[in-house]
């Protein structure tokens, strides 16, 4: 039988345990990147440039963080603002402008009508993950029609490799020559697509390939070329580094599920930047992905973006670096990295073995929803 004092210990060690398990139900980081970066029209704004440009990365990356915090009001506006500026109305029909703000008359409008194939990707994801999570049949069909999309218009059959992303709709491709961004192909987002057939299914299952090919050295580079009977080949200078787009590749990866077996594969092949880590307090801005020699130090959202790549000690100074020097309403780029990177680390959420989203909401929390 237990006594009153011996059970008011037992609740108050058990309420402190489960503590940041429920504390993590409420994300203010979240919060204040709304307050700082998003317009009540559910528009991402970058402040960084004078032009006040709005991105599909950036509207994509609000939708995913959106669907993680069971932000369902800010879901739609973004989605709504997206549709309408970026894709003339029909995302299903019309793939989202990369890039849209202040032009040099002084109107707002797209800037580029390009398409950024890696934001396609992250809005088709989180548009089919809120159809299954929030039971919306009509996210789930604009993402499947919006994926198809993706598939007419960005998606290349490399001649001796297969099927790959190109980072966009127009100008990747020259003469037996295709270039590519790994930052652009997470493995878990790929994988979720590979129930819909081909290319996906083929594009996933060359994902170890094609991240370990285009990285002989274990770094992997912000931009990469195919070329026909030669395989892959350095962008050129200074493309050849590994800087503010290959951080995501390390991201992705850290990411993964631990049931995906592709996972320690990767971790594995990627390990000499693990290696770097040790032995540095901050992470390097750049490194040059033949040598693997690092130079600069990296923003907090490189500190962050490493969080479930890194462990132990090296993990730690990051986690560390993260809390102390959190970025600021003028760090956008920097600010998204770390609410992915700290977010996970965080636990309120993580990805499946195949490719879907297991967000605490959707674990421990009560919703008003």
């Amino acid at each position: 039988m237990l006594t009153r004092p011996f059970f008011g210990l037992l609740v108050a060690s058990v309420l402190f345990i489960c503590r940041p398990l429920y504390a993590a139900c409420e994300w203010p980081a979240w919060t204040q990147f709304k307050q700082d970066y998003i317009r009540a029209d559910g528009r991402v704004v970058d402040p960084s440039d004078a032009r006040k440009i709005t991105t599909s990365e950036g509207q994509s990356y609000a939708l995913f963080f959106a669907l993680v915090a069971d932000d369902r009001d800010t879901f739609n506006q973004v989605l709504g603002w997206t549709q309408n500026n970026l894709s003339a109305g029909a995302l299903t029909r019309h793939l989202p402008a990369w890039l849209w703000g202040k032009k040099d008359d002084g109107s707002w409008g797209v800037l580029d009508s390009n398409a950024a194939s890696d934001a396609d990707l992250w809005i088709a994801w989180a548009l089919l993950e809120a159809g299954r999570l929030w039971q919306q049949p009509r996210f789930s069909a604009m993402g499947r029609a919006l994926l198809r999309r993706i598939a007419d218009d960005e998606v290349a059959w490399l001649p001796g490799f297969g099927f790959l992303l190109l980072p966009g709709n127009d100008g990747f491709t020259s003469d037996n020559r295709w270039r590519l961004n790994p930052s652009y192909l997470p493995p878990q987002v790929i994988q979720r697509f590979a129930r819909y057939g081909e290319p996906w299914r083929s594009m996933s299952a060359s994902m170890v390939p094609f991240l370990q090919g285009s990285s002989p050295a274990g770094i992997a580079p912000d931009w990469v070329d195919w070329v026909v009977d030669k395989g892959w080949q350095p962008a050129g200078e200074p493309k050849e580094n590994s800087e503010y787009n290959a951080i995501r590749v390390y991201l992705w990866v850290g990411m993964m599920s631990d049931e995906d077996p592709r996972k320690k594969k990767l971790l594995a092949h990627f390990s000499p930047v693990a290696d770097i880590m040790k032995q540095r307090a901050l992470p390097p801005e750049s490194i040059n992905s033949r040598t693997g020699k690092p130079s600069g130090n990296g923003p907090v959202g490189f500190s962050a973006a490493l969080l479930p790549f890194l462990s132990g000690h090296a993990q730690e100074a990051q986690r560390q670096r993260t809390a102390s020097a959190f970025p600021g309403a003028d760090a956008y780029y920097s600010y998204v990295l770390t609410l992915f990177g700290q977010g996970w680390d965080q636990h309120r959420f993580r990805f499946t073995s195949q490719g879907e989203l297991s967000p605490v909401w959707g674990r421990l929390c009560a919703t008003s929803h």
